[in-house]
């Protein structure tokens, strides 16, 4: 950018602003508050786009070509979409890859129960969260239930006009007193998250039965979903904020929703290859879960989800070998796809402002993540962040540089070196995010758009 590049970019912005609305961002955040749901919405958005099961394609004996859109998903938590271009896949692809799991709350194995007449479920939090942000706050409950019998229960309730809300309680000012002296991580312990969900006895309570709050409880959830209290066993229910995204601010220019750590990148990334018509090099849109928790487990980035997948669609087009797979994985540009922190005047002090990310200002790039002395971070080579600004400015796409507060303040980190262990080129970027890991957080729609203008453009001249 030139000297007036900051200028341009701000005009650019608020031109952009005016666009656009968000509501179809909104719409994924509002649909998508798990990774579940955000696979279910990305599959139901790509087949709307032409693409199709590869693995229906394997099953039909079908080959892949040029031309074809494809995507595979692992578990119903990870999804990675292809569409194929013309060059050999050999010489490698251009990849946008974010995650879809975002901090939240999760009910334990064993959780029912009652106290004083109350009834709970029992929790364990997921990822970095502050406890006490999640207290006093409508709450809702998303998930599934497995039986035994195969069959799998889709929970979402507190959501809906009319739906009852769940809540975690916390103590009285009035008698708060130690409370307050505490400090923040133990202000509220993770053993006080216990959700509320019941205070009505169940009448007519058997004989063998003394929890009849409890008992209630149980009797609702099986009226509604068929489930036995053991199947709590095989379920995986997550605790998020109730209600919808909204516009943000008197000019409505930002959005505060849950979940846009980040989702925010998906939702962008996956637009931005819904738009794509006949490239040149193959492109590919990765969705992955468990980054909040180390990117582990079969379907983080850590899995060898994506390497298969690949071995697959050579497979399928009749160029697989463990060398050629090598080659393509090498020969991979992407753009490690995750938000960061936007600076806050309120807690300056965290900031280095030179190299800090501004609301409003366009796509972030971070040559580095990591904590303090840049542990565990990728740290991109100068010549790929040269060859990603040129792409940018070549498609006048607003964008800034950052990291992730001051050096000894703290630090933190993507998908992008597990992908580097291929020795692909990688780079973090993304967008700017206040109030990063709280139940609700805020984003420019200014950059919501330059993001997705920003992967487009990626994907095209990578």
């Amino acid at each position: 950018m030139d000297k007036n590049g900051k200028k341009k970019c701000l005009a650019f912005l608020y031109r952009s602003r005016r666009k656009r609305n968000g509501s179809s961002y909104k719409s994924f955040l509002d649909n998508g508050k798990t990774e579940r749901e955000c696979v279910d919405r990305t599959i139901e958005e790509a087949r709307a786009k032409g693409y199709v099961s590869l693995e229906e394609k394997l099953a039909k004996g079908e080959t892949v070509k040029a031309g074809d859109k494809v995507y595979t998903v692992d578990m119903n938590k990870i999804i990675a979409l292809f569409h194929i271009g013309e060059e050999d896949i050999t010489k490698g692809m251009n990849i946008l890859g974010a995650h879809i799991d975002s901090p939240r709350i999760d009910i334990k194995q064993n959780p029912l129960y009652e106290d004083s007449d109350l009834a709970y479920l029992d929790t364990h939090y997921y990822g970095g969260i502050k406890k006490y942000q999640w207290v006093a706050l409508p709450l809702a409950l998303h998930g599934v239930i497995a039986k035994k019998d195969g069959s799998v229960v889709n929970v979402n309730i507190g959501e809906e006009e009319g739906d009852p809300i769940v809540y975690i309680t916390d103590l009285l000012v009035h008698l708060a007193g130690k409370q307050m002296e505490k400090t923040a991580s133990t202000v509220v312990e993770g053993e006080s998250l216990d959700l509320l969900i019941g205070s009505r006895p169940l009448k007519d309570l058997p004989e063998d039965k003394k929890e009849a709050v409890k008992e209630n409880v149980m009797k609702l959830l099986t009226e509604k979903y068929g489930i036995e209290e053991e199947d709590f066993l095989s379920a995986e229910l997550e605790i998020v904020p109730a209600g919808k995204a909204r516009d943000c601010g008197l000019d409505r220019s930002m959005i505060a929703a849950y979940g846009q750590d980040d989702r925010v990148c998906a939702y962008t990334s996956l637009v931005a290859m819904l738009e794509m018509e006949a490239p040149k090099r193959t492109c590919c849109c990765l969705l992955v879960d468990k980054e909040e928790i180390g990117s582990v487990g079969a379907t983080g980035m850590q899995s060898r989800f994506f390497e298969n997948s690949v071995a697959e669609l050579m497979d399928a087009m009749g160029v697989y070998s463990d060398l050629a797979l090598r080659r393509t994985l090498r020969g991979c540009s992407m753009l490690s796809s995750d938000v960061s922190a936007g600076f806050d005047p309120a807690y300056a002090e965290c900031f280095e402002k030179k190299n800090a990310a501004f609301l409003g200002r366009g796509i972030v790039l971070n040559k580095f993540t990591g904590a303090r002395g840049k542990s565990g971070s990728n740290d991109a080579n100068a010549e790929y962040v040269a060859r990603v600004r040129r792409i940018f400015d070549d498609h006048e796409v607003a964008f800034q540089t950052a990291e992730l507060g001051k050096v000894d303040v703290g630090g933190g980190g993507t998908i992008a070196f597990i992908a580097a262990l291929y020795g692909m080129e990688v780079i973090d970027s993304g967008v700017a995010v206040l109030s990063m890991h709280a139940p609700w957080e805020v984003t420019s729609k200014a950059d919501v758009y330059e993001a997705k203008k920003a992967y487009k453009a990626f994907l095209l001249d990578a």
